[in-house]
């Protein structure tokens, strides 16, 4: 596990740009965290990184937007779902087994519809006001390799 303290919107927003810099066609990511904690303030900035240009919000609603860019965006928000069922009439699997990245918010309320080579990422609020401590794990040869690229000690 990767433990990274983000200092501000400043460094947020740099470290979710580099995020999007570094990620592949398929990557999948599980997003958690409490409310307000900035899983979609991470994900625009990652769109930013993917050279996304429409104006990233949450999908919390609609359960998902797409995003053109590099690569294709699929950005769900799944906090609304009573499980797991109800993400195969969206087509869930479609996005995620494609050449995009698929982000989902609140992943762990669907982690048994999730693959298990995934990058999780939980964002936790810190001490100090805008203060993120961003926590990644997973497991399998690409999370290796993406901890690799994104070259934190």
């Amino acid at each position: 596990m990767v433990r990274i303290v983000l200092k501000g919107l400043k460094e947020t927003e740099e470290f979710g740009e580099k995020l999007g810099s570094i990620l592949k066609p398929g990557d999948i990511i599980s997003l958690t965290g409490d409310l307000g904690a900035g899983k979609t303030a991470l994900t625009k900035s990652i769109g930013k990184g993917l050279g996304v240009e429409d104006y990233i919000t949450s999908p919390t609603f609609t359960l998902i937007n797409e995003y053109k860019g590099r690569i294709n965006l699929y950005h769900f928000d799944v906090y609304r779902l009573e499980g797991s069922m109800d993400l195969y009439d969206l087509g869930f699997e479609e996005y995620i087994y494609s050449d995009g990245i698929s982000i989902i918010e609140w992943g762990d309320k669907i982690e048994e519809a999730l693959p298990k080579e995934r990058i999780n990422i939980r964002i936790e609020k810190g001490t100090e006001l805008d203060e993120r401590i961003i926590y990644i794990y997973g497991e399998g040869e690409r999370f290796e390799q993406f901890i690799k690229e994104l070259n934190i000690d």
